[in-house]
């Protein structure tokens, strides 16, 4: 019954809570942050950082776009063949909850305060919720909140980290770059059990990985909340860093070793901002691995233009 509902109303389409993708070129869709006086283009510089409450970091050129108040928003916009306009898709209203300086440059944090989602009508969000994703635990506003924060692709990395005997390596997709100062920031969950060793060293290596190694990256993301296996029982060889030693797979494109300066706690996970010390590239990329949510992809079945399922 539940195959027959799912042909009559979405296709063949398998549906998921988020489909994973490479993006071969460019990302197509955009996001804007509006205040009282402005509205700018922040695609490249958004970052999800948590997920309870739903956190945002945005980087920001200039401090004097940052105000503590509540009337920001961010649109995030979506196209669909080379000359289609872009279509806001999801709309999200935010609360000022704190931010970080660097440099006479501001990382704002933006607490989620309501949502709106454009991917697919009405009928269509609600059969999908009432069929596929509702539990006790997950309202019909959560999933709003989580298909707008994933209009945007979000790269999974690799997260490494050692200490004496002690070992981790696991994905993430709560994180941001921000190249221009060799900044990063991380969202880890107060959940995962390297949590506190990572702030406690104030070390992390975060490495660029591809989509041809999906099911060894979700075996990894079995060890944010358990312990990890022994070095000898992974299915890959590893290299070390070259200030850390810390253990990165022999497949990634390229790691940055990273000094952690600040932590701020934003609800279920930990905001980590640290400076890159150093960075190795090991070979040429080829296609990264990105989550979006179920509706984007969806939507682009709609307007005839997605992107590669992996």
């Amino acid at each position: 019954m539940k195959n027959l509902f799912r042909r009559i109303f979405f296709g063949d389409v398998v549906i998921r809570e988020y489909s994973t993708i490479t993006v071969p070129g460019e990302i197509r869709e955009k996001v804007y942050l509006q205040n009282e006086k402005h509205t700018i283009d922040i695609s490249q510089r958004q970052f999800l950082l948590c997920l309870e409450p739903v956190v945002f970091g945005v980087w920001l050129g200039k401090k004097e776009f940052v105000t503590e108040s509540s009337n920001y928003k961010m649109h995030f916009k979506s196209s669909g063949r080379k000359n289609d306009k872009e279509k806001i898709v999801a709309t999200i209203t935010l609360d000022f909850f704190d931010k970080i300086v660097e440099d006479e440059k501001v990382l704002l944090l933006l607490k989620l305060k309501s949502t709106k989602i454009f991917y697919t009508t009405w009928l269509k969000t609600h059969l999908l919720y009432s069929r596929y994703y509702k539990k006790l635990t997950f309202s019909f506003n959560k999933l709003k909140s989580f298909a707008a924060a994933y209009g945007y692709p979000r790269k999974v990395r690799i997260i490494s980290f050692k200490e004496e005997n002690y070992f981790n390596i696991f994905p993430m997709d709560l994180l941001g770059d921000i190249g221009e100062t060799g900044n990063y920031v991380f969202g880890l969950r107060h959940t995962n059990v390297t949590l506190s060793k990572i702030i406690a060293s104030k070390k992390i290596v975060v490495s660029e990985i591809s989509y041809q190694y999906k099911d060894l990256i979700y075996e990894l993301g079995k060890h944010h909340g358990s312990i990890p296996p022994t070095l000898d029982s992974l299915p890959f060889k590893t290299i070390q860093s070259e200030k850390f030693g810390f253990n990165v797979p022999e497949w990634v494109f390229s790691y940055k070793e990273i000094e952690i300066l600040k932590t701020i706690n934003l609800g279920s996970h930990m905001l980590m901002w640290g400076k890159v010390i150093n960075e190795k590239k090991i070979k040429e990329p080829t296609g990264n691995l990105f989550h979006i949510h179920f509706l984007l992809y969806l939507y682009q079945i709609k307007v005839g233009e997605t992107y590669p399922l992996v």
